[in-house]
């Protein structure tokens, strides 16, 4: 009789068994993190990254230049993200081209630059305004000047800078006294070369701006032949800006209008104060800048249909007079409104 065959009994596990259980065990766990990283939302480095401000400026720009000094508009723009940088260009139309070509962001000028560059097709909006400063530009002659009538200028050399706001006074003043832009001889220069033409007598007038035009005054006696009273210009001041950056970042417009009127405010309660913060950075005595200062208004406001209105105007004076090479429409390039 056969005794039934008893099952024989599994192997042990051998050492070997063991490596390839841990190493299938530990393959699957890696497996698993790598998935649940890929699903987990990782912090990019570009989201922090902060935002950028590019302020055009002149050193004539006796407010910003207070602004840059005193860091108050970087403290302003802190809490939204935006860091400042300050760009200078010696004058407003140079401005009006970095504006153009993407240089800088924003930027504040008087008011023939932007009339110039709007007619060679320039893209930017007028944002803003300072109040009317009709002393803070002027005709000078020498203290010895023979001169003593804009009538008088007629076949004389008078130097300015061409498409600033000293351009449309020049000619405003020139049509007071019975006289044509034709009738005398300009030598477009800018403010450097000007001061030097004018103090050698190469010129018979030089029409000018503030800090440079109190400069003048004060260190080689210039005389005022005349300035924009009487109803002559209104010497605006303009905030400029590039129409994408304006209308995307509303709350940047907000802060710096905000702490232009902060400063703007102490800077007149405190003329001698700020003219000493300022002087350093515009490299003139402290005298020139205080007298300069006196003469400006800084109050920012939102541009109105009534400023545009009076922009167009000078607008159409240029396209008569042949400055500028088609007619332009002013409003087509405002930003009416609150920031």
């Amino acid at each position: 009789m056969t005794t039934p065959s008893t099952p024989s009994a599994s192997p042990a596990p051998t050492p070997a068994r063991h490596r390839r259980l841990g190493t299938a065990v530990l393959i699957a766990i890696a497996l698993a993190v790598i998935v649940l990283l890929s699903l987990w939302p990782v912090p990019q480095a570009h989201a922090q990254t902060r935002g950028e401000l590019r302020i055009g400026f002149q050193k004539s720009a006796s407010l910003f230049v207070l602004q840059k000094s005193q860091g108050t508009l970087e403290k302003k723009l802190a809490p939204l993200g935006f860091n400042v940088k300050w760009v200078e260009f010696p004058a407003g139309p140079q401005l009006l081209e970095g504006l153009n070509v993407g240089a800088v962001d924003v930027g504040y000028v008087g008011e023939a630059p932007p009339i110039f560059a709007q007619a060679a097709g320039a893209q930017f909006v007028y944002f803003g305004y300072d109040p009317a400063a009709p002393q803070a530009e002027a005709i000078l002659v020498t203290r010895d000047s023979p001169i003593r009538s804009v009538a008088e200028l007629k076949g004389k050399k008078v130097a300015l800078n061409k498409g600033s706001n000293v351009h449309y006074l020049l000619v405003r003043q020139l049509e007071k006294h019975g006289l044509k832009f034709s009738d005398i001889e300009p030598i477009y220069l800018a403010p450097a070369d000007g001061r030097a033409a004018f103090e050698s007598k190469r010129v018979d007038a030089w029409v000018i701006w503030d800090p440079f035009q109190a400069a003048a005054e004060k260190a080689v006696g210039a005389r005022v032949l005349a300035d924009g009273t009487g109803g002559v210009v209104n010497n605006y001041q303009y905030y400029l800006g590039a129409r994408a950056f304006v209308a995307k970042h509303p709350k940047v417009i907000e802060a710096l209008f905000a702490d232009s009127v902060e400063q703007g405010i102490w800077l007149k309660k405190n003329l001698r104060q700020a003219a000493e913060l300022i002087a350093p950075q515009q490299g003139l005595p402290v005298e020139v800048v205080e007298l300069a200062l006196q003469r400006y208004q800084f109050n920012v406001k939102p541009i109105t249909p009534a400023v545009a209105a009076d922009q167009q105007k000078i607008a159409d004076t240029f396209f008569d007079l042949k400055l500028i090479p088609k007619a332009i429409k002013v409003n087509e390039a405002v930003h009416f409104g609150q920031p």
